[in-house]
């Protein structure tokens, strides 16, 4: 076990300092640990922009958080859907026209366990679409503004990326063969996450030190990401799991984005989440990432992969 460098108590909001004058766009955030990340952010002073796929459910969460936090906050919805790439190119340019910089993107929004195989209108399996190739569309738009202002990349994984094959099936990406909701979501979550190791890789190759890339997850916490897209039977189990003590708030399932996104000098090799029991809940630190998250073939052969699927490059 690690001893946790930010104490016994892990990484807590009271480290982060006065955020005026800072931005950060978040996708994800009309419910759950994006919901409460940007709460926290707001409360310290930050401007942030939010990315939601439901208008109506967003100017509900702009409501509850100007009566939570008063009227003075400052903050913006931009409609968009994480599972169609024209939606995402189409968010990134509002964001860059109304922003002035961007102190962190965070890529909280994600679908899980989707129970039958299903393709987004770009032609790819549901979760790798959304979770993946959303993500990285995004990112790679949004990099030169980052870059500008020397800013982050957080991307919120799970614990799900150990829990598939523990590679990318290359050869079938889609799942035509086989296909299970978790090896689907799994797959899609080591995509996320090897992608950021990736980046660090060819930022310091670039010369550009000055953007940092992290790699985080939200353990296991209560919030709704199963319900919105699993089967019965996976909400049934997951809503029996929400009553245990191996689940912890949403608010606590923030944290480690929040981190990642603010905490000064944080080591970028490093993956994030609650250092507790099978890294569910307990103080949030760095903890151990398994090495398949991390083979250097796979990771730049996705790279290259998703360059010619989405028609994206990164300008590094």
């Amino acid at each position: 076990m690690e001893t946790n460098q930010f104490g016994k108590k892990g990484w807590t909001p009271d480290r982060i300092g006065d955020l005026s004058g800072k931005t950060y766009v978040i996708t994800g955030t009309t419910s759950g640990t994006g919901f409460e990340a940007a709460k926290i952010l707001l409360s310290k002073g930050a401007k942030v922009i939010m990315l939601n796929r439901n208008q109506n459910k967003a100017e509900n969460t702009i409501a509850i958080l100007k009566q939570e936090l008063g009227n003075d906050i400052d903050l913006k919805n931009i409609q968009m859907d994480l599972s169609k790439q024209e939606s995402v190119k189409t968010a990134a340019e509002e964001v860059l026209k109304i922003v002035p910089q961007i102190d962190a993107l965070i890529c909280n929004a994600a679908i899980a366990q989707v129970p039958k195989q299903t393709l987004t209108v770009d032609g790819w399996e549901s979760q790798m679409g959304t979770n993946y190739f959303g993500n990285w569309t995004l990112q790679a738009l949004l990099f030169p503004f980052i870059k500008k202002s020397k800013g982050r990349i957080v991307t919120v994984g799970s614990m799900g990326y150990d829990m598939g094959i523990k590679t990318i099936k290359f050869d079938d990406l889609n799942w035509d063969k086989d296909y299970t909701p978790n090896d689907a979501y799994s797959q899609s979550k080591l995509a996320q996450i090897m992608s950021m190791y990736e980046l660090q890789d060819r930022l310091k190759k670039a010369g550009k030190i000055d953007v940092n890339a992290y790699a985080c997850h939200p353990g296991s916490s209560r919030t709704n990401l199963i319900n919105t897209s699993g089967s019965l039977m996976m909400k049934f189990i997951f809503n029996l799991m929400k009553l245990s003590p191996l689940t912890q708030s949403a608010e606590k399932g923030a944290y480690p984005q929040l981190m990642c996104a603010t905490e000064p000098n944080l080591d970028q090799s490093g993956f994030y989440g609650p250092t507790g029991r099978s890294n569910w809940v307990g103080p949030v630190g760095s903890h151990k990432l398994e090495p398949h998250a991390k083979d250097k073939a796979v990771a730049n052969r996705l790279w290259e992969l998703s360059e010619k699927e989405t028609g994206v490059k990164w300008n590094l």
